[in-house]
């Protein structure tokens, strides 16, 4: 979890984020929207690839980026458990995993909460 939150704690990181909330983009069209070089721009895609935040497809000497939002709302679900949030996904929802949560209920309803 402090890799996500590291990963946040970036202003530039949290906007690439917001981009591919969008949809995909390669790490050109991402770069177009920061004043800062690539090299920058890769040392950021890194931070967030480790962190689990997005993830890369490389076809050719393109790398197409996408965002992995279960991540960060497991992340967040996480910080909010430290802070004694009891979320409790409601009847017949199911989690992915198969363990009967559905974690995405859990954080619909931490963010209606705050």
């Amino acid at each position: 979890m402090n890799c996500v939150f590291k990963a946040l704690s970036d202003p530039t990181r949290r906007r690439v984020l917001q981009l591919l909330r969008q949809r995909p983009l390669s790490a050109g069209e991402l770069a177009d929207h920061f004043a800062v070089s690539k090299p920058t721009m890769s040392a950021h895609f890194s931070v967030l690839q480790e962190a689990g935040l997005i993830e890369a497809e490389k076809t050719g000497r393109t790398i197409l980026y996408r965002l992995k939002m279960s991540v960060l709302e497991d992340a967040l679900l996480g910080f909010a458990q430290t802070l004694g949030w009891k979320g409790k996904a409601p009847d017949g929802a199911r989690h992915p995993t198969g363990n009967g949560r559905d974690k995405r209920s859990d954080f619909k309803r931490l963010k209606e909460q705050a």
